[in-house]
């Protein structure tokens, strides 16, 4: 069944369900194909209304904070793994009291905290995560792996005799990318810390795994997976974000405007500053639906947003008919990291967020409005 958008509010997120449970299924699959376990990456999908659903497939959450943590905790209630760059310490008893696996990122927080974590009234996993110094990620904005990197020990600064009470290493080189990367990846990670791993009970491959895109090689994952499993008996822990959520979800909005300045230029009443942020942080071109590239259509557009921010600019589109201000634009892919970075700068409304299955049609899970913008501030 094809949603009908016009009954949702503008602007708006709406998740499709249906799509949502086809991306789960994969990664089931995935799970009992090889015994990995998938988490959810808290990150990029933190929509909780959908967390019982998730649980149903998959292993848990990973999080990279207390509130993410708590979030995993109090509504999904399986699994729960966080990791930060560095804890700050009146955080860190509540996270002791709700993760499950915690993983550091340097020796030094280790230090400071595993005597918390062994007087602890409940065993708790610990790790640290490594950086193998490998990384086939093209944005310098989400490489870990770039010089002078603030994620992971390399192995210069691996202290061996550091690893009483490590249970597992984790490491995060990928970025939406396929598992040939994950297989050379793991070329580094084996020869720079394999031998550390002989000792360990799991290993995290962390995020950025593609595998619910089209002409992912999953195939190839779980060789990988397998070959690790086999080699070194540890538990091999996945934690991808965007592919629990991949292409699930959609962004309604509206024209507000159309006029002239060397091109036809038309406001929207949704911004890429505050509701898409990644179209300006990666960049990239969201889909628009029954849209084309700019010329490829009878009339081409350049789609920007209320701010005030000169490049608050979404893209360039071709329709075969003119905008007209009241039409309903449908933006693809909103599902994952739009509605975890979106923010109101200028005092933009956050889009509602809505759900889509075929029994209930587009459900309104929930509405903003000035409370939300100015409890935000002092």
């Amino acid at each position: 069944m094809i949603i009908d958008f016009s009954a949702a509010p503008s602007p708006s997120y709406v998740v499709d369900e249906r799509l949502l449970v086809k991306n789960l299924k994969i990664l089931k699959q995935l799970q009992d194909r090889t015994g990995c376990k998938v988490l959810l990456a808290q990150k990029a999908f933190s929509m909780y209304a959908f967390y019982p659903l998730i649980g149903h497939y998959l292993s848990g959450v990973a999080s990279s904070s207390l509130y993410e943590a708590r979030l995993g905790r109090e509504e999904m209630d399986k699994e729960v793994h966080i990791y930060s760059p560095a804890y700050d310490e009146k955080d860190f008893v509540d996270i002791l009291k709700i993760s499950d696996h915690i993983v550091f990122n340097s020796f030094s927080q280790w230090a400071r905290f595993k005597d918390q974590v062994k007087a602890a009234p409940r065993r708790i996993q610990c790790g640290m995560r490594v950086n193998p110094e490998y990384s086939e990620v093209e944005t310098s904005l989400y490489d870990p792996c770039a010089p002078f990197s603030r994620m992971g020990v390399t192995k210069a600064n691996f202290d061996p005799d550091a690893l009483d009470g490590l249970d597992g290493l984790h490491f995060h080189t990928l970025c939406e990318q396929n598992s040939d990367a994950l297989e050379h990846t793991l070329e580094a990670v084996e020869r720079k810390f394999g031998k550390y791993l002989k000792t360990m009970k799991w290993i995290n491959f962390g995020g950025g795994h593609h595998i619910t895109r089209a002409g992912y090689d999953i195939d190839r994952l779980a060789r990988c997976i397998l070959a690790i499993k086999e080699k070194y008996d540890v538990e091999v822990y996945l934690e991808p974000g965007e592919a629990v959520a991949l292409n699930t979800g959609y962004l309604v909005s509206t024209v507000l405007d159309v006029f002239e300045n060397g091109m036809k230029i038309a406001i929207l009443n949704t911004s890429a500053t505050c509701h898409m942020p990644d179209v300006l942080e990666m960049p990239y071109r969201p889909e628009i639906i029954d849209a084309g590239k700019p010329g490829e259509q009878a009339h081409t557009y350049r789609l920007g947003g209320p701010t005030c921010l000169a490049g608050d600019v979404i893209g360039d589109y071709s329709f075969d008919h003119p905008l007209q201000v009241g039409d309903r634009l449908v933006f693809c892919d909103m599902a994952i990291y739009s509605m975890v970075k979106n923010n109101t700068f200028n005092g933009i409304a956050l889009p509602a967020i809505a759900a889509y299955n075929d029994e209930d049609g587009i459900r309104v899970i929930k509405q903003f409005g000035y409370e939300n913008f100015k409890t935000r501030l002092s």
